[in-house]
């Protein structure tokens, strides 16, 4: 009975399955390294998988995030894409029809293996990293809420003219040790700063993300920069993406790709003095009509939602490869097994 059970339960989830394809409505699972505990809201893995999320839902689809010590959000094998982002703990490819590696930090840790580990696709959040083609990855940037970072619905917060988001890493962070040493009058907001910055700079150890877009809207400049490896192998920064979707202005290292992208709205400095005359000089910045062009043409191209356009027309395609592919091997069995009745 329990054997006739399971086979019925399979054959209802492959029946609802293949609905849901032919509609076009698909259930995504979206994982991150984040455990699934009070401590997710400060990873910023989390918000970028509860933006992909809410992207996949108001273009059509079901979308669930799962947290690294969480089984599926889906009972009974229910999810038909399953995108991993490659962070703190490396995920492997599940029973869902298609499952994507989207590499978008720590770039020196992917491992050789990965295109040989079964995924449907690589994607990289590079368009200038030297291994895209060994592993056969995809360029798919990070992105930005177009909700959540809309200039139009953001109350500005005046807090600070010079502000930084983020944590020290339990390291100096050379753009905001810079700015510091010129003069400036910085504002961090993030845990472990205590050693690395004087006592006044710390405004508070943890800023909601939803408190976020405020802090950059309101802030004359944001700071930003990059771990080493994402540095180099031109993995740009989803708090690019963030501040200038809010037309904010943005000293940062150099980043492959980062005038391709951004234009004038970030900046990057190779001395003191074009440090100072970034942080304190409008001349070096976009007018009011040529900001407005570049944010216009960043939240076009580099938003979650472009980027939910991409994965959804990515996974229809390789949906419908899938289940030809088990098309095929189901009638070659059968004609196997026909020639060998004769």
């Amino acid at each position: 009975m329990s054997t006739l059970g399971g086979y019925v339960r399979r054959a209802i989830t492959a029946v609802r399955r293949r609905v849901r394809w032919y509609r076009g409505q698909l259930n995504w699972t979206i994982q991150v390294s984040a455990p699934g505990d009070d401590t997710a809201k400060r990873w910023g893995d989390t918000a970028f998988a509860n933006d992909l999320a809410d992207a996949l839902r108001t273009q059509g689809q079901e979308a669930r995030v799962q947290f690294w010590d969480a089984p599926s959000p889906y009972p009974h094998g229910d999810e038909d894409v399953v995108i991993s982002l490659l962070g703190l703990h490396r995920w492997s490819p599940s029973a869902a029809v298609v499952n994507y590696l989207w590499i978008i930090s720590h770039p020196d840790e992917v491992s050789a293996a990965e295109p040989d580990a079964g995924w449907t696709r690589i994607f990289a959040a590079s368009s200038s990293w030297e291994r895209l083609d060994e592993l056969g990855a995809e360029p798919l940037l990070q992105a930005a809420s177009a909700r959540r970072f809309d200039p139009a619905r953001t109350i500005a917060r005046r807090d600070a003219d010079i502000v930084f988001v983020g944590t020290s890493r339990g390291v100096r962070r050379p753009v905001v040790s810079d700015a510091i040493r010129v003069g400036a009058d910085v504002a961090v907001y993030g845990h472990d700063w205590e050693a690395f910055v004087p006592a006044r700079a710390i405004r508070t150890d943890y800023l909601p993300f939803a408190e976020v877009p405020g802090v950059y809207a309101g802030a004359r400049v944001v700071l930003n920069d990059h771990w080493d490896d994402m540095r180099r192998a031109g993995f740009l920064s989803n708090r690019l993406f963030d501040a200038t979707f809010l037309g904010s202005r943005v000293i940062s290292d150099d980043v492959p790709g980062l005038e391709e992208v951004f234009g004038g709205l970030v900046r990057t400095y190779s001395s003191d003095e074009e440090l100072v005359r970034a942080l304190t000089s409008d001349d070096c910045w976009p007018d009011p009509d040529e900001r407005n062009r570049i944010v216009s043409l960043v939240r076009r191209d580099h938003s979650f939602d472009a980027r939910a356009r991409h994965l959804i027309a990515c996974a229809r395609a390789d949906g419908r490869d899938a289940f030809r592919s088990v098309a095929r091997r189901r009638r070659s069995g059968i004609i196997h097994r026909r020639e060998g009745t004769r």
